[in-house]
């Protein structure tokens, strides 16, 4: 019966992945403010009245994003961005729901063993962990800020990932089968530690990606390969202590985006390159294939996004892409396991 299971954990990871597009929309339309409480339970209702309407609008007038970024905004305006952030809300309660219940189902219908019980509750813990980090990066934007902490949105998308990973792996875990192969396994645990290294190097990615677009340093240096003329920026270290560079500096921030970018470039087709030494099954070197290709399509729609100054539908099919990327990654170490 561990199928269901597996067919359930997968569709948790597609609810996870529209969540992200959904969130980073959000993000790049600068909605994440909109609603200035957090009610988890009465904030699914939206509103119903105008007076609902004007209500919400009030409390956004309040915060610092509105009386210096939106001052004016019409109500018209303010539904507009008050939609995407209420959606991206609505769906995490709905992955909450959709987790929560077959999870208590399957637990009482004795489906799942001790192993993979503590598994899928580990899981189910880090999703309400997801939902707090949720609030504390929005109270982040609500005092003193226009903006959330980049710091945080980079917890809150890293943390989605890593939900995101330990979804995936499980259930592929519980459908997978040790596939013979003409070497024996052992052969193989090279290959896995490279590809292991690719996996974490994309994570890294993810992260730095997070910094990018918490402090807007896509909208800088938009020229490519060299960033304004220049392969190292003379304003790389221009923020005191040094070490605030690669979290505050719009320009440190985007190269060191750039450098990790290049860096799989070079080390994603050695590690097809040296997989194609192996004698593989056909969908282990399939899923080879993939990572390369998606690793192509990933930092070309990051090229594509800078270069055009941060198009909205460019920054969020290159935000998915990431999580793409990530899956493909995860998929070529669950197949060499």
């Amino acid at each position: 019966m561990q199928k269901p299971i597996a067919i359930w954990l997968f569709i948790c990871c597609a609810l996870v992945f529209a969540m992200v597009i959904v969130g980073g929309v959000t993000r790049l339309t600068g909605s994440g403010l909109s609603i200035v409480e957090w009610q988890p339970l009465i904030g699914a209702i939206p509103p119903l009245s105008q007076e609902d309407w004007e209500i919400l609008l009030e409390k956004y007038r309040q915060i610092p994003q509105y009386q210096e970024v939106n001052k004016g905004m019409t109500l018209d305006e303010f539904k507009g961005i008050f939609w995407w952030e209420y959606f991206h809300r609505l769906l995490g309660r709905l992955i909450g729901l959709v987790y929560f219940i077959p999870f208590v189902y399957f637990i009482t219908r004795k489906q799942v063993d001790r192993a993979l019980g503590i598994k899928l509750l580990v899981i189910f813990i880090l999703g309400g962990l997801q939902g707090l980090m949720g609030w504390y990066m929005v109270m982040s934007g609500l005092v003193n800020n226009i903006y959330v902490s980049q710091y945080r949105l980079t917890a809150h998308l890293g943390l989605a990932f890593v939900i995101f990973a330990a979804m995936f792996w499980v259930a592929t875990g519980l459908l997978s089968s040790r596939e013979r192969h003409q070497q024996d396994r052992t052969e193989l645990q090279g290959l896995r530690r490279f590809s292991f290294l690719i996996t974490t190097l994309i994570f890294i990615m993810v992260l730095s990606g997070g910094f990018v677009a918490g402090i807007h340093a896509g909208l800088a240096h938009n020229t490519f390969p060299l960033m304004s003329g220049y392969v190292l920026p003379p304003d790389l270290f221009v923020l005191e202590p040094w070490y605030r560079n690669f979290f505050e500096n719009m320009t440190t921030v985007q190269f060191n985006h750039r450098l990790i970018a290049w860096t799989l470039a070079f080390l994603a087709p050695i590690f097809w390159l040296r997989a194609r030494k192996y004698t593989l099954s056909s969908s282990e070197r399939w899923a080879c294939h993939l990572l390369l290709a998606m690793l192509a399509i990933q930092i070309s729609l990051g090229i594509a996004t800078l270069l055009l100054v941060v198009p909205l539908p460019l920054a969020a099919a290159h935000q998915g892409g990431a999580m793409l990327l990530f899956t493909a990654a995860l998929w070529v170490n669950r197949k060499l396991s």
